[in-house]
């Protein structure tokens, strides 16, 4: 039921009814589908994509790089509940990259917001060595979804003889 998966993460309101005339399943196979991976934590939540921009310019988002030094015979998971219950913070990862352990996103109503929860409340806890803050300029594309058409440069259709 991969396929189930994958059409709940690309559009969770798609009805019972819906998925089982997409996927020839009946809908007690959907019905029953679904309620095990809410079960086993399989599917872990339903989110709206929402625009805040739309809703005010200045909100913005940032892709924290954190650098830390886990505590001995706890490794990154006590460091990552920490971050986690802040409630400025979206999603944490911790990542392979040989630069940096964690990565953490979040959105704040300013650039300035998201540097103060870096500098006040981020940087500050004790695993934290070192932090780098990157600010998403223009979003595109997100959880499968356009945020906007993307303009297209007019002169590069321009038939000029």
């Amino acid at each position: 039921m991969d396929q189930l998966l994958k059409l709940l993460e690309q559009n969770a309101k798609l009805s019972t009814e819906q998925l089982s005339a997409i996927l020839g399943k009946s809908e007690e196979e959907i019905r029953k589908a679904v309620e095990e991976y809410e079960r086993t934590n399989v599917i872990v939540g339903y989110n709206a994509l929402v625009n805040w921009e739309k809703i005010n310019p200045n909100d913005c988002t940032a892709v924290i790089e954190l650098k830390v030094q886990p505590k001995r015979d706890h490794g990154y998971d006590e460091l990552a509940a920490e971050i986690m219950r802040l409630d400025e913070v979206q999603t944490v990862w911790l990542m392979s990259s040989s630069s940096y352990d964690l990565s953490v996103i979040v959105r704040g109503h300013s650039f300035r917001d998201i540097s103060m929860f870096v500098a006040k409340r981020l940087a500050t806890l004790e695993s934290v060595t070192s932090t780098a803050t990157n600010f998403v300029l223009k979003r595109y594309k997100e959880h499968f979804f356009p945020f906007e058409e993307i303009e297209k440069d007019e002169r590069r259709h321009l038939n000029i003889d």
